[in-house]
């Protein structure tokens, strides 16, 4: 085993200290040197409950003192900061993980890829969901061909506007949506391919928000015929992310939240008898999966891909450049381009 990376997590939110930081401390490609904050105490007291780290509490890398101790940082800050950290890091040498959107603009993300190929560091991004159980067993059933030829990929989210979410979230563009749409686009572009935009609508909120009531988008893609959509509802009374591939057999459907994944055969004539037989196999496929992503969810140990994320980092890092694939610079990038075609150009539909 190679020796492992060490590493300091910056800003110690909810993310970091409930995925980043367990996931290290599992894993043995990593050692967490220490941990940084721009709040005051914040890093102290988190340094003190995870054990013998160093802390700082500092808005800059120049500004700690250990920070040529460690080889990479993680970077689990508000969007809005993490293009400077990511750039900063990288002048100082260090390998980089980052949350996504992991830049606020195009033009940032192509600088930061860039500076990171030029300064041969590595550059990832934690697109988690795609190597989170439910989605490696929907990829497992399309190679093995159970949902037959694939005609449609769909992402639905439904937000419920009073669940736990940052303080910033409306400081950025199309406010939720920005933040919390990599993730569904990344898996479009897992089950799709390399896909672009064709369409979108966005009804504005009903509360004067930044974040919109509601987006419907519509992509193409080379090597995918059907459609290829993503909606978001951002004003419902439940919070629910659904990814669905159809295809002429089965469809696969993964719900990210829960980490269950479903297959429902063909309804055929959707008679009496195939109906039930759908309705069994989905709450069946679901309560059974409750047991095996229930359980590490109620005891903290359930990461959604995290462990795969930072494994690939680690490798990378060690020289398997070729391990980043999925979750690296180039990657985020073509998420973050679709982001902003999204911003760029949406159809407001009017009241």
């Amino acid at each position: 085993m190679p020796q492992p990376v060490r590493v300091a997590a910056v800003g110690l939110g909810w993310v970091a200290l409930h995925r980043h930081l367990p996931v290290m401390r599992r894993s043995s490609r990593f050692e967490v040197v220490g941990v940084i904050d721009r709040a005051s105490g914040h890093a102290a007291a988190v340094a003190a409950k995870e054990g013998r780290l160093r802390h700082a509490e500092a808005g800059a890398l120049a500004e700690v003192p250990w920070i040529d101790e460690v080889e990479a940082v993680t970077v689990a800050t508000a969007p809005m900061g993490h293009a400077a950290l990511i750039g900063e890091a990288l002048r100082l040498g260090k390998h980089v993980l980052t949350e996504k959107p992991f830049a606020m603009s195009v033009a940032e993300g192509e600088a930061l890829t860039a500076q990171a190929a030029a300064a041969d560091r590595r550059l990832a991004i934690v697109h988690n969901f795609q190597f989170a159980r439910s989605a490696r067993r929907l990829a497992a059933d399309i190679e093995a061909g159970r949902l037959g030829h694939l005609t449609a990929v769909n992402a639905v989210q439904l937000g419920n506007p009073r669940r736990r979410l940052p303080t910033w979230y409306e400081q950025l563009p199309l406010g939720l949506f920005y933040d919390e749409s990599p993730h569904l686009l990344y898996l479009l572009r897992r089950f799709a391919g390399d896909i672009r935009l064709a369409r979108c609508l966005v009804t504005p909120g009903t509360r004067g928000t930044q974040t919109p009531a509601r987006i419907d988008a519509h992509f193409l893609s080379d090597v995918f015929e059907g459609p290829i959509t993503l909606s978001c509802q951002f004003e419902s009374p439940v919070s629910e992310w659904y990814l669905m591939v159809s295809g002429e057999a089965a469809m696969g459907v993964v719900d990210v939240f829960r980490d269950i994944y479903v297959r429902l055969p063909n309804d055929e004539g959707h008679d009496t008898g195939h109906v039930l037989r759908t309705s069994l196999a989905a709450t069946g496929q679901h309560w059974l999966q409750h047991v095996t992503s229930g359980v590490p969810h109620l005891t903290g140990r359930l990461f959604y891909g995290n462990e795969e994320v930072f494994d690939r980092f680690a490798r990378a890092v060690r020289g398997e450049a070729e391990a980043l694939t999925p979750v690296s610079g180039e990657a985020a990038l073509a998420v973050l381009k679709l982001q902003h075609a999204i911003i760029d150009g949406q159809e407001l539909v009017r009241r």
